[in-house]
């Protein structure tokens, strides 16, 4: 079986996903105080990170690294309401992007949706460097029966 990187349709599809995905949680009021009015470069750098999660390119840690991931979400105080509607929003960003519907595909997402947004929801509460989460690079996801 393909990565999910390759699955997924590669970097187009992906820039297309979050594409979608970051409208949704602009326009949601829930999510939208994260946010605030958005910045251009969002799209790009959540593509680069989901891309080399999924087993793309390594853009996202050789131009931005791991450490600015975790300043992002610093202060953030992110909720669990907040986390749990961030991954509502991405999987019905899947479907409006046409991501496949393979199951087990779907499930990786999912498991890879829900592990960073507790992970962001840590970083973003911690008051100090021993209460962040100890992920200090990209994670890389794979599904049953990917080719290693």
């Amino acid at each position: 079986m393909p990565s999910l990187f390759e699955f997924a349709g590669g970097e187009d599809a992906l820039h297309h996903l979050e594409s979608i995905f970051y409208a949704s949680v602009l326009a949601d009021p829930l999510l939208k105080p994260l946010f605030g009015d958005g910045k251009p470069e969002h799209v790009d750098h959540l593509t680069a990170f989901t891309a080399e999660s999924f087993g793309g390119p390594d853009s996202f840690s050789k131009e931005l690294g791991f450490a600015h991931l975790i300043a992002v979400h610093r202060g953030l105080h992110i909720g669990e309401e907040q986390r749990a509607r961030f991954v509502e929003l991405y999987m019905t960003a899947m479907d409006k992007a046409g991501m496949p519907q393979d199951e087990a595909f779907r499930t990786a997402v999912r498991d890879h949706v829900e592990f960073g947004s507790h992970v962001a929801m840590q970083n973003s509460n911690a008051a100090t460097e021993a209460e962040l989460h100890p992920l200090r690079s990209v994670p890389k996801w794979t599904w049953p029966g990917e080719e290693s």
